[in-house]
C-alpha cells in the first residue's frame, strides 16, 4: 500500500487515521540513511570539519543542535522519514533522523580514521556532532527526494496550505540557506574571498544574489515556482519575498559564521563581507529549497 500522511477515506468519504506499518517505517529509515549520507558526504570528507572537533566552542555547538530540533520538527511537516499528521509523530521522526545522522557520521568518520577509541571524548563528540545536524536535514528530506511521490489528496492539501503561508516560505528558505552555509562556512575560502574582494565586487555579488533568488523562485518557471498574488506588483513581490528572503539568508550566514568562530576578533566590516560571500550559496540553497519542498 502506498504511504500516506496518515489519512484514508472510507466508503462514505470520511477521512480516517491510518497508522503507518512497520515496513513503511523501516523503508523510510532506509531512505533517511541515504539522505543523511548524500547531504553530509561533502562535509565528512572535508578537513576543516575534522578540525572543528578540536576548535568549536561547546556552547555554540550545543546551541546549534538545540536550534536544530524544533527546526527539524517543523521540517517534518513538509517531508520526513514518513508522512505524519500528529506532532508527536514529527518529534519521534526527528529523533530517529538524529540517531541515523549520528550513526552515519560516526561510522564514516571511524572508517576514515578520524575517530577512534582512546581519542579525547570532546574531539570525537565535536567531530561527529558538527556533522549530525546537516545529516539530519538530509534524513528529514528523504521522503521528498527519494520517496515515490504517492501522497494522497489530503496530504497534498495539507502541504499546500502550509506552503502558501508567508512564514512557511521564509522557513523553507532558512532551511536551504542553513544547509549550504553549514557546508561552506568552516572553509578558509570564504574568508579569503571576503578579504580579496573590493567593495564594488561585494556589491555586485549582493546584486547578483538577489537577481538569482528572484529568478529561480519567481521568473524562470521551474516546477514549484511561486505565483504572484492578484494585484501584487513586481516590486512588491520582490520586496516581500526576495528581499525578505535574502535578509533571512544573510542572518543565517552571520549565525553560522559565529557558530564556527569565524567572527571572533574580526572587524564588523569583515564580518559583513564574509556574510555577503556566504549568502551567495546560501541564497541559491534557499531558492531551491522553496522549489523542491
Amino acid at each position: 500500500m502506498a504511504a500516506s500522511r496518515g489519512r484514508e477515506r472510507d466508503g462514505g468519504g470520511v477521512a480516517t487515521l491510518r497508522i503507518p506499518s512497520s515496513t513503511e517505517f523501516f523503508v523510510g529509515a532506509g531512505r533517511a540513511f541515504a539522505g543523511a549520507l548524500l547531504f553530509s558526504l561533502p562535509m565528512l570528507m572535508t578537513m576543516e570539519f575534522w578540525q572543528l572537533g578540536f576548535t568549536i566552542d561547546p556552547f555554540r555547538l550545543a546551541l546549534l543542535l538545540a536550534i536544530g530540533v524544533p527546526l527539524l520538527v517543523r521540517l517534518s511537516r513538509y517531508g520526513g522519514i514518513r508522512h505524519t499528521v500528529r506532532l508527536q509523530d514529527d518529534v519521534a521522526d526527528v529523533f530517529v533522523s538524529l540517531l541515523i545522522a549520528f550513526v552515519t557520521a560516526g561510522l564514516l568518520l571511524w572508517l576514515f580514521g578520524e575517530v577512534a577509541p582512546g581519542r579525547p571524548l570532546r574531539e570525537v563528540w565535536g567531530k561527529v556532532a558538527v556533522q549530525a545536524f546537516p545529516a539530519a536535514i538530509g534524513a528529514m528530506l528523504a521522503l521528498n527526494q527519494f520517496g515515490q511521490g504517492d501522497t494522497d489528496a489530503d496530504a497534498d492539501a495539507d502541504r499546500g496550505e502550509i506552503e502558501t503561508r508567508y512564514g512557511g516560505e521564509l522557513f523553507l528558505m532558512v532551511v536551504g540557506a542553513l544547509f549550504l552555509s553549514l557546508n561552506l562556512a568552516p572553509t578558509d575560502e570564504v574568508a579569503v574571498l571576503a578579504f580579496t574582494m573590493s567593495v564594488w565586487q561585494e556589491i555586485g555579488l549582493l546584486v547578483l544574489t538577489l537577481l538569482l533568488m528572484h529568478a529561480f523562485v519567481h521568473a524562470v518557471e521551474f516546477g514549484g515556482t511561486h505565483r504572484r498574488v492578484a494585484g501584487e506588483s513586481v516590486l512588491g513581490l520582490f520586496a516581500r519575498s526576495t528581499l525578505a528572503g535574502y535578509a533571512a539568508v544573510f542572518l543565517v550566514s552571520v549565525y553560522v559564521l559565529w557558530t564556527f568562530g569565524r567572527t571572533d576578533g574580526v572587524a564588523l566590516h569583515e564580518v559583513i563581507s564574509m556574510a555577503i560571500v556566504l549568502s551567495f550559496p546560501g541564497a541559491v540553497g534557499a531558492a531551491f529549497a522553496r522549489l523542491i519542498l
